[in-house]
């Protein structure tokens, strides 16, 4: 079976290289470890783990071109020449990354340095679920088909008037669906289709890449600087790396309200605007605008970017609401890369332990707007409660 499914080390979220740029800045020494969630209990197949450490071993092969290099330069300016410089040198070292199975469970650890080990979540959790639809033999919708469901997708965005971001790298059907769903959205996309988190395909169909970061960010610095600073430092620390650059500011690692909190003056003005990823969608907005209506901040000015489990009603109703209140931008994973006619897989790679300049390894938290989506162990959870006072 062939296990080469990555094609370029920039087939990943863009987040990922913005935050390794900030983390080679700040926090060279820093290490960490990840851990593999199989959510959706997915049954894996005898002798999965070999094959995915083979796609895994594979990628070592992988490095940076003189023409990725000159795409990043172009469209990343904020991105410094020598992170470039460092990113041409760079490649996965698979042993950094731990694989086992026992019986139809399979575990999935990284460890490392935070620099390097920053960019295996998205690639590993494409391999994995790549090889789960492969091993398993299940087939999905033909070409066509997926042409086609993509295209009335995007029809439909344009109808509704609104832009929609692609953001569904990590746990696509499959690298070639992924381009096909790219390609098509590229061909098809009107004023509705601004680009993708994906690297690769921003760079294939020459568009900017499209992200900022992520909550291992806001995690890490809860391990380091205690939970009641993490949101605040967090910010700082993104601005003092990108100035007014990548201003979407993620919002839930510590509960949304826990946020807004701490979302000072300062930061509501220089942040472009904040993204979604758990709880009522509606509700959020409606945070949202209130806040920056005290602030004394015109919402109109400012953008919402709604990420989670999207699809075109949800969109829908979201963008009814919103309309003539605050901008607005869709980013729809899943929805757009695995809706191939099969189950799509629920798994996530997350931040697990941190180990911030040589200080000893602790567990880290993030305590989502849907408890289901709390992360780390429940000693951790319940001290990130108390201290943050939440009941």
């Amino acid at each position: 079976m062939e296990t080469t499914f990555l094609k370029s080390i920039l087939d990943n979220d863009f987040y990922k290289f913005t935050m390794q740029h900030a983390v080679i800045r700040l926090f060279p020494k820093a290490k960490v470890r990840y851990g593999f969630i199989n959510r959706g209990k997915h049954v894996f197949p005898d002798g999965f783990a070999d094959l995915l450490r083979r796609s895994v071993d594979e990628l070592a092969d992988l490095r940076l071109t003189k023409e990725e290099k000159n795409y990043l330069s172009h469209y990343c300016p904020y991105l410094d020449p020598t992170y470039l410089d460092f990113l041409q040198g760079y490649s996965f070292d698979p042993s950094e990354v731990q694989i086992s199975q026992e019986g139809s469970d399979i575990k999935v650890t990284v460890e490392g340095f935070w620099y390097r080990t920053i960019l295996w979540e998205v690639p590993l959790m494409a391999l994995i679920s790549e090889l789960f639809y492969k091993s398993n033999h299940l087939i999905c919708l033909n070409d066509e088909a997926i042409k086609s469901l993509t295209k009335d997708k995007i029809d439909n965005y344009n109808k509704l008037g609104v832009s929609i971001l692609e953001f569904g790298t990590r746990r696509r059907h499959s690298y070639d669906v992924h381009s096909l769903v790219n390609e098509t959205l590229g061909i098809f996309g009107g004023q509705s289709f601004i680009g993708t988190s994906n690297v690769h395909f921003a760079m294939v169909n020459n568009k900017r890449p499209l992200g900022t970061h992520a909550h291992e960010w806001f995690m890490f610095h809860a391990a380091q600087y205690g939970f009641k600073m993490a949101n605040s430092i967090s910010l700082e620390h993104w601005t003092q790396v990108y100035g007014g650059d990548l201003g979407i500011a993620l919002t839930d690692t510590y509960t949304t309200e826990i946020f807004f909190n701490q979302f000072d003056k300062k930061y509501s003005k220089l942040f472009d605007g904040v993204r979604h990823d758990s709880g009522d969608p509606i509700e959020f907005a409606k945070k949202v605008i209130l806040h920056y209506t005290k602030m004394g901040i015109d919402p109109k000015s400012k953008v919402i970017v709604f990420s989670d489990s999207l699809n075109f009603d949800k969109v829908k109703t979201i963008a009814d609401f919103c309309r003539d209140k605050i901008k607005m931008l869709f980013g729809i994973g899943t929805n757009f890369t695995n809706d191939v006619g099969l189950p799509a897989m629920n798994m996530v790679i997350k931040l697990t332990d941190t180990k911030p300049d040589n200080i000893h390894w602790q567990g880290v938290v993030k305590l989502s707007d849907e408890k289901n989506k709390n992360t780390g162990t429940p000693e951790m959870i319940a001290l990130a409660k108390e201290v943050l006072g939440i009941k």
